[in-house]
């Protein structure tokens, strides 16, 4: 694996990249509160399979990609971000995967540009539309996401999390993390500005369009652990899959699935994109 720097429109990307340039390609989106180091399990299974694999960190992360203002933060620019990256990649199709905040990207990507993602897996994040579904009629899903709401509309989020040592920030890895890993986010969102852009996402209000069905080559994997999003959102997101689909479900396994079970989720992962490697 090796760092690279994408220079887009928006600002210059940093990456970690790994496997043969020729190969397969795949990118991978980090959430919140994390960054591409999120991947770096499955980044290495993927090379070793023959993929060219890059995982960027997303806008707001990058230091170079770090616009101030909440509404720089749309989700339309963030897949537009997804598009200027593969094309300065020079990727003409690819496949795409998220997790948390990048799985929520992911499924816009793959609505508004069906014709460049090959096969879409989303890990932990349900469908939007399901989302929105569940949060309308089911209470458990809206009591899960009230946090959502705390964060956009307290100016003081960012103290609170970094007050005494960042202990709120740290505390939301659940200790599911590894702790390498939670302290390398922790010092990436402490840097000047960091952390309020990445809670920029939270703040840039609703999607400016509708997303609808999607139809490409979906892996949907969700724990029963998970505090963010609940079994309805994640049941109610095949209705919203008509290409081939696939819902796996870890039994036991918190929000941090790609930290927390690496090896279960690079072999769905591996399982996926040889299923469709016709696409």
């Amino acid at each position: 694996m090796t760092e690279l720097s994408i220079s887009t429109g928006a600002g210059v990307f940093d990456a970690i990249v790994a496997g043969p340039p020729e190969g397969r390609p795949v990118l991978l989106l980090h959430g919140f509160p994390q960054t591409g180091l999120v991947w770096q399990r499955q980044i290495a299974a993927l090379a070793a399979h023959g993929h060219r694999v890059v995982a960027p960190d997303q806008r707001g992360y990058s230091p170079g990609a770090r616009p101030p203002h909440p509404e720089a933060y749309r989700i339309s620019l963030l897949v537009d971000d997804v598009v200027a990256i593969t094309e300065e990649l020079g990727w003409a199709a690819f496949d795409l995967v998220g997790h948390d905040w990048g799985g929520a990207v992911a499924w816009w990507t793959a609505h508004a540009h069906p014709g460049r993602v090959r096969t879409l897996t989303v890990v932990s994040t349900p469908h939007p539309g399901a989302l929105a579904t569940t949060l309308r009629t089911d209470a458990d899903q809206r009591r899960r996401s009230h946090y959502m709401i705390d964060w956009s509309e307290t100016p003081a989020t960012e103290e609170h999390m970094l007050a005494d040592d960042a202990r709120v920030l740290r505390d939301l890895y659940a200790g599911k993390v590894p702790e390498d890993s939670a302290e390398a986010y922790v010092r990436h969102l402490t840097r000047p500005g960091a952390l309020t852009a990445a809670l920029n996402w939270y703040r840039a209000g609703r999607p400016d369009g509708a997303i609808g069905i999607i139809d490409v080559p979906t892996l949907y994997v969700w724990s029963t652990e998970d505090s963010a999003f609940g079994p309805a959102a994640a049941q109610e997101t095949g209705r919203w899959v008509k290409g081939p689909y696939r819902f796996e479900t870890l039994q036991g396994v918190s929000h941090w699935v790609p930290e927390e079970e690496p090896e279960t989720l690079s072999r769905l992962l591996l399982e996926h994109l040889r299923a469709h490697s016709e696409y």
